[in-house]
């Protein structure tokens, strides 16, 4: 009789493990450069649950990519994911993803930094003839109001 419990408790642990992995995936990253192509090793692939109210849950998990700019995690629950990568010399990668497969792969392309605007510099791009632009001030200028 005892050993008809133990086998029935064992099962029942089996089944309800193998009912628990079906609501977990494996997501493996592929980070590349946008321009080249090429993989971007060591960057951080940070992963934050995403509650149903579209907050980012507290906790996370941070996994970095190979020489291959490849990076695995298994264990992922179903569910909103939000995902950040941050690699040195571009900028930080970040989209919301929907888990809802045993196995998903995420492929990122990474983006060279944007130069900043500044107003000190010259913008070709911008109308020189708009009659609402206002005229540059000359600091040289002798006609200063006294």
């Amino acid at each position: 009789m005892r050993m008809i419990a133990i086998s029935f408790a064992t099962a029942v642990l089996l089944a309800s493990a193998a009912l628990a992995q079906d609501d977990m995936a494996v997501l493996n990253f592929i980070v590349i450069r946008d321009y080249s192509g090429k993989p971007v090793r060591n960057a951080s692939v940070v992963m934050h649950p995403v509650e149903k109210n579209g907050k980012q849950s507290k906790g996370g998990l941070q996994i970095k990519t190979d020489v291959d700019g490849k990076a695995s995690f298994d264990g992922v629950p179903y569910g909103k994911l939000r995902v950040q990568v941050l690699a040195t010399g571009f900028q930080t990668f970040g989209d919301d993803y929907v888990i809802d497969k045993p196995t998903m792969e995420i492929t990122v392309k990474m983006k060279r930094p944007q130069g900043q605007y500044s107003i000190y510099q010259d913008h070709p791009e911008e109308k020189k003839d708009d009659p609402n632009a206002q005229p540059p001030v000359d600091k040289d200028s002798k006609d200063k109001p006294k």
